[in-house]
């Protein structure tokens, strides 16, 4: 995943209701729950033989190598609470409290006689409504980071070059790349 496909999932962490499990045997059961009980899926999913899931399983072996252990970890987190989650997203994005903060490199076209050649930038900005649920929406169906990262610069197109519509109507359009980090907020 990308920058801002972590970004969103690390925000979505803050609104879950229930702690994931902890144990390495309660995590991989909750991995198999959510993959029809099949070994084979879960073992290419964390990139392990289906017999060392197995061996996770009956508890047999408790302490998974630190990659292994971080794949594990970032499945969980990523399939925990799904319902819970997207109502917090919904209701952010409804009430226009989706914040991202990012420094990447923006470039734009804009009329002759300004500067467009893209520069390293630092923002942090409200996402309008209608940009915040096509990120979302845009995420949850596994849109590749490229999408995530149009959607992000055309939310910071309306929101920060253009605030609202209010300057800046000769700026076409934004490109954001070299993302150095993305963070979001979801507040709501």
């Amino acid at each position: 995943m990308g920058k801002i496909g972590d970004g969103l999932d690390q925000a979505a962490q803050h609104v879950l209701t229930r702690k994931p499990p902890r144990s390495t045997k309660a995590r991989v059961r909750f991995l198999m729950s959510r993959n029809q009980n099949r070994t084979r899926t879960v073992a290419a999913l964390l990139g392990v033989s289906q017999r060392t899931v197995e061996r996770y399983l009956k508890g047999d072996r408790k302490n998974p190598p630190g990659p292994v252990d971080a794949r594990i970890d970032a499945e969980v987190r990523r399939l925990w609470q799904p319902r819970v989650r997207r109502r917090a997203e919904q209701r952010a994005a409804a009430a226009g409290a989706v914040i991202v903060e990012t420094r990447a490199r923006f470039g734009f076209s804009s009329a002759a006689g300004s500067t467009d050649d893209p520069r390293m930038r630092r923002i942090t900005q409200p996402l309008p409504p209608d940009r915040a649920r096509e990120l979302f929406d845009a995420h949850h169906a596994g849109a590749p980071e490229r999408e995530l990262e149009r959607i992000v610069a055309a939310g910071l197109h309306q929101a920060y070059f253009q605030e609202g519509g209010t300057r800046a109507d000769d700026l076409d359009a934004v490109e954001l790349t070299d993302v150095d980090y993305c963070e979001f907020d979801i507040r709501g």
